[in-house]
């Protein structure tokens, strides 16, 4: 090994550890670009490769400003905060219906959104909805970071780890309800009765069944209509096996036009409030990836995954599936997505094996806060609401819920053939 190697590995490691821990509070971003900056700075890596590498993210961005856009909008508009509502009121006191109802309202938030729309758009809606309902929050709060994560391979768009790790081949809807259609009923359903189990003594009161429940303002119902006509249209460029970023951006930007038209307001007031800055931290995390491949070490491991695979495509699906579950808890499911990624692109290893590897990057962050950027996010939403839960107090319930949902959706998968 040389010393340019060293300091690459280096860098890549302390940038991807300020990611996930945010010493000094600074924000994720700054770590990414950071390391980004420096790899520059040392001649690590040309601004040409530097370059190359962020402009593979292309699909991915659109992606996120398109759904960052569609979550502020409902968010302000008071979307989320209605359907929490309804929800109290359906639940007719029963604490434990209020919390199947939360887990239902997540699926369909994650499956249709993203997960980082449940967990940073919905969380605070249902924290603000079981404190009118005078239930504890915890179980609901614990629903929405685990849900995000557990429905988050329903569909292609339910994850923008998703994009990633296809690298923007995405197999077409047929294909992908064929691989994940099982396995993802059995990850929500595992999640939903382990976690209900873990939360029981929390779950067994009564909670209020008057809540006042407002009407959904003109705003809130285009931003309905917006989101179902941009689940629609996802599905239908998914079936095709079209690219999703562009049509996502161009449908959030739509929603947001109409909006402000209608409303005759300013668009200012919602771009000030969109977290811009996963934008250069996901194009940070790209060009620590694209370093770390010029290492060779993401070819030796492409090469171990190729020649795994060629003997037993099944059993590799599994036990890569199953590092790469643990492992997005150590850097992230963002860069591990990354690595994952370009593995894959080198090694050429069959279809199962690809899948296997996206079940365990999307579902294996349910483990811990550390596991993705939608739990982080989680996190700093709930801290926002004066509630919080430490790592070890996640860990415990991670601990449970994870691991026989990762094994039932990997198990239904290698199943599939």
């Amino acid at each position: 090994m040389t010393l340019p190697v060293y300091a690459i590995w280096a860098i890549c490691f302390v940038a991807t550890f300020g990611v996930i821990t945010r010493p000094f509070k600074l924000p994720e971003a700054v770590w990414a670009v950071a390391g980004a900056a420096l790899l520059l700075v040392f001649g690590l890596m040309s601004p040409g490769a530097a370059w190359s590498a962020v402009l593979k993210g292309g699909d991915v961005y659109l992606f996120l400003i398109g759904m960052m856009l569609l979550s502020e909008v409902a968010r302000d508009e008071g979307l989320f905060d209605w359907v929490a509502e309804h929800a109290v009121r359906l639940a007719r006191g029963s604490t434990s219906r209020l919390f199947a109802l939360v887990f239902g309202v997540g699926i369909v938030v994650t499956t249709f959104l993203s997960n980082d729309a449940t967990a940073v758009v919905l969380t605070p809606a249902v924290y603000a909805a079981a404190k009118r309902a005078k239930a504890d929050p915890l179980p609901m709060l614990f629903a929405c970071a685990l849900i995000a994560n557990a429905a988050s391979f329903v569909l292609p768009i339910s994850n923008p780890a998703n994009l990633v790790l296809y690298g923007g081949a995405m197999p077409s809807l047929g294909a992908w309800m064929a691989s994940f259609a099982l396995p993802s009923l059995l990850s929500i359903g595992v999640t939903f009765l382990v976690l209900r189990w873990v939360e029981r003594e929390r779950l067994t009161g009564q909670c209020e069944t008057v809540v006042e429940t407002g009407t959904l303002p003109r705003g809130g119902k285009i931003a309905l209509g917006g989101i179902v006509a941009t689940a629609v249209l996802l599905i239908a460029a998914s079936a095709q096996g079209h690219d999703l970023g562009l049509p996502t951006c161009l449908a959030g930007i739509a929603t947001m036009a109409a909006i402000c038209i209608g409303g005759r307001k300013s668009p200012f007031s919602t771009l000030r409030s969109v977290s811009w800055a996963v934008l250069p931290l996901v194009a940070g995390l790209f060009v620590l990836v694209e370093a770390l491949a010029s290492t060779g070490v993401i070819a030796m491991l492409a090469r171990w995954l190729a020649a795994s695979a060629a003997r037993s495509p099944s059993v590799t699906a599994g036990v890569a599936g199953t590092i790469l579950a643990f492992g997005s808890n150590v850097m992230n499911n963002l860069p591990a997505g990354l690595i994952a990624s370009t593995t894959i692109e080198q090694a050429h290893v069959p279809q199962i094996v690809t899948d296997g590897l996206l079940i365990g990057v999307d579902l294996g962050p349910n483990l811990s806060i550390t596991g993705s950027l939608a739990t982080i996010l989680w996190l700093t939403a709930i801290r926002r609401e004066g509630e919080d839960v430490g790592f070890w107090r996640f860990l415990k319930v991670g601990a449970l819920v994870m691991p026989p949902a990762l094994f039932a959706a990997l198990g239904a998968r290698l199943l599939l053939g």
